[in-house]
């Protein structure tokens, strides 16, 4: 798959980030490869969690079910929490598809799959035990 041509797009949610390549003329093999070097298939990285699967593959089944079967994505994820990767990996496959094809834009975006979910962790503040967790108050 190395010398092929591909299309790419970065993908984030939270504190992970999902670089997608995007292979046309594809079988529907999609690798993900972590930060520890470990290389698996999208459905047994997300093991028996279908709906995380179905998650990260939300752009292509929104364009229909033969897109599947149209490409071949390797996935580089980093950073943790599987549910933040599936959103990652959905936003990136979006991207890459725009990217392939500037007119797909028309039928992603009324699903809101264009855009990025803000989100992310709170600030610890001083004299807190986490961000909104105060000290036990005890009266005596």
């Amino acid at each position: 798959m190395a010398n092929k041509e591909y299309t790419y797009a970065i993908g984030r949610r939270k504190e992970t980030t999902a670089v997608v390549k995007l292979f046309g003329n594809g079988v529907g093999n999609f690798t993900i490869k972590t930060s520890n070097g470990s290389k698996k298939m999208l459905a047994d990285y997300f093991g028996g969690n279908l709906y995380l699967l179905e998650a990260a593959l939300l752009p292509l089944n929104t364009l229909g079910a033969d897109y599947i079967k149209k490409f071949d994505a390797e996935i580089v994820v980093s950073g943790w929490g599987i549910s933040g990767q599936a959103d990652a990996i959905k936003l990136g496959f979006a991207r890459a598809l725009i990217e392939w094809n500037p007119e797909l834009r028309v039928t992603l975006k009324p699903y809101g799959l264009l855009k990025r979910d803000p989100r992310i962790k709170e600030r610890k503040k001083p004299g807190l035990k986490k961000a909104r967790k105060g000290p036990t108050w005890s009266k005596r």
